[in-house]
């Protein structure tokens, strides 16, 4: 009978060279996590080149890296720049909408989730400076769910803050290196935020819509919270059944999503209703 420690030893062999591969795989992984892409390439896709290059790298640099400074500073610049241009543009653009539709218009241009999209869309998030371990999952299911929702999901998906946050400090960082010029910022800014929401692409919030629509056919909604024994909640319009919706990240998804299945739903019994 031939001895089997030739066998033995190989297989041991085998098991530490896949041990090895395994070390070396994870190695590289967090070498991708914490070696960043050059920011040249962020000057490429913005068409600008930044004069003081440590407002590029703050604006990629967020809080979780712990380096002593991050682009929230700058993050708090753009989001006031971002709003004034909105606002400077759409009072031209629509001179006869009123100010309460105009803030509608606004808020759904500079949100999280059309910034984000921004971020995933020019693949600025690849340059981001972080230690958020599950953001890469996040931006991958971000990424997946909004291609349902070609232009904004209206509060039916999660989205990353931290991709919104991004594109504010790019924009506030330009802001200031430019010599506070807003049209500068317009000009590097504009095509990068299309598709713009316009008057025709508004689209209203599903928990309002829901409201909006009973309201004028003088039906009573009910919202059943049961988000913390099954992450769901249940609508009832009259008493009866009409939606339910969940989300296990965010209670306020769940509820958005419960509204959107209920306007779905309530159409149809509507119109059996009236036939």
């Amino acid at each position: 009978m031939k001895s089997l420690e030739p066998l033995l030893n190989l297989q041991h062999l085998c098991v530490n060279e896949k041990a090895n591969d395994s070390s070396v795989e994870s190695t590289q992984k967090t070498e991708l996590f914490t070696t960043p892409l050059s920011l040249d390439e962020v000057e490429v896709i913005l068409g600008y080149e930044f004069k003081n290059k440590q407002l590029l790298e703050e604006a990629f640099t967020h809080a979780s890296l712990g380096e002593g400074f991050s682009n929230e500073r700058l993050e708090y610049v753009g989001d006031s720049v971002l709003n004034l241009l909105f606002t400077k543009e759409q009072y031209f653009e629509y001179p006869d909408l009123s100010p309460g539709v105009l803030t509608r218009l606004r808020a759904a241009n500079v949100d999280s989730d059309k910034l984000a999209r921004v971020a995933v869309k020019h693949g600025f998030h690849r340059f981001l400076r972080h230690k958020k371990p599950l953001l890469e999952d996040q931006i991958r299911q971000f990424s997946e769910e909004i291609q349902r929702f070609p232009l904004h999901s209206n509060g039916l998906v999660d989205v990353p803050k931290a991709l919104a946050d991004l594109v504010e400090s790019i924009i506030g960082a330009v802001f200031i290196d430019s010599n506070s010029s807003i049209d500068i910022v317009w000009k590097v800014f504009k095509d990068l935020l299309e598709p713009i929401i316009r008057r025709e692409t508004l689209k209203i919030h599903p928990v309002t819509q829901l409201y909006e629509m009973c309201q004028k056919k003088n039906l009573k909604v009910k919202f059943v919270d049961l988000w913390k024994e099954s992450t769901t909640f249940d609508v009832f319009v009259d008493d009866q059944f009409v939606g339910r919706g969940s989300c296990s990240l965010k209670k306020e998804i769940a509820h958005n999503r419960a509204a959107k299945d209920a306007l779905d739903n309530i159409v149809r019994i509507l119109d059996k209703k009236d036939t």
